[in-house]
């Protein structure tokens, strides 16, 4: 094929393919698709059609009742994400940022855990100070972790503890301790643990891959602890919902389980070893240093940070 064919391939497409391309991918039926782009069943048709000439794939198979991603097309999706991601952030770009005015949509992945203590004052202090910008909460997959480079690229940054992430930039913004909890009326569980006891009861974790647990919960099995693990949740707060009618076992984050462990009708106990603490951080790209909107959103954090101290 002549390098001259190759440019005159990808001008025939442009951002609406792009787009239509990520809904596809992304709803993995062609009336979703439509709907979450605002446009015809048909026109996502046609181009889905052109799509499969374009990739000489079929991108979408059926499979039953249901359609599923081609082996190639589950390729794409992340780098769709990507994609969108940068397209958007390229057209909300503001040659100068003006809080008052701006409709600046910044993204952070975080955890509910994250959400919960440091996400709270940072809208209540951005709908008071940028009335008309918002955040995006995002939440935390295998992709997060996987450290890629251009993936950060396409977010703001990331609230988490130190010892997931090497990005270069970071900024701490609050300290917390690992505590158990158990249901409040379990009476199987005295008032501290042993690590008998830890061995011993099921467990609730979170994140099914070993490699995004907490390092208390990895500490924990390196003292010789193999938690009986009964239900794996990727939400902290689901974990103490589910203590609560399991008779077991969850490592939660203090501040998280303080606010919340009357309320579920869980207790806290403390770690009968003694655990690493949490340092909770923002961390995001360089590429974002240069940006004044980001440098506002950093400065915002600095205050909620005040706040929680």
């Amino acid at each position: 094929m002549s390098t001259e064919s190759e440019p005159a391939k990808l001008h025939s497409l442009d951002n609406n393919h792009l787009h239509a391309l990520h809904a596809l991918l992304t709803e993995r039926t062609v009336t979703g698709a439509a709907q979450r782009l605002g446009r015809t069943q048909p026109t996502l048709s046609a181009v889905l059609a052109r799509l499969r000439r374009h990739f000489s794939d079929d991108l979408l198979t059926r499979s039953g009742n249901h359609y599923q991603l081609t082996p190639f097309a589950a390729q794409l999706l992340p780098l769709t994400n990507i994609a969108v991601a940068a397209v958007e952030r390229v057209f909300s770009a503001e040659s100068s940022f003006d809080p008052a005015g701006s409709e600046r949509v910044f993204t952070i992945v975080s955890s509910d855990y994250g959400i919960s203590v440091i996400g709270a004052p940072l809208v209540a202090l951005l709908e008071k100070r940028a009335p008309r910008a918002s955040v995006r909460f995002e939440p935390v997959t295998p992709e997060v972790l996987s450290r890629d480079p251009e993936f950060y690229r396409s977010v703001d940054g990331v609230f988490m503890p130190h010892g997931y992430l090497d990005l270069p930039r970071s900024m701490d913004l609050f300290r917390d301790r690992w505590v158990c909890v158990a249901a409040a009326d379990n009476p199987a569980i005295g008032d501290r643990l042993s690590m008998a006891e830890l061995h011993n009861l099921p467990w609730v974790a979170t994140f099914g891959d070993p490699l995004g647990r907490a390092p208390a919960w990895r500490q924990m099995e390196l003292l010789g602890v193999t938690p009986r693990v009964c239900a794996t949740a990727d939400s902290f707060l689901s974990m103490l919902q589910l203590v609560r009618r399991t008779g077991g076992l969850a490592l939660v984050q203090h501040k998280l389980a303080a606010g919340m462990a009357e309320a579920l009708g869980v207790r806290i106990l403390p770690c009968p070893f003694d655990a690493v603490p949490i340092v909770e951080a923002f961390w995001w790209h360089p590429m974002h240093d240069p940006d004044s909107a980001h440098a506002w959103l950093r400065g915002l954090l600095t205050e909620a940070r005040a706040e929680l101290s």
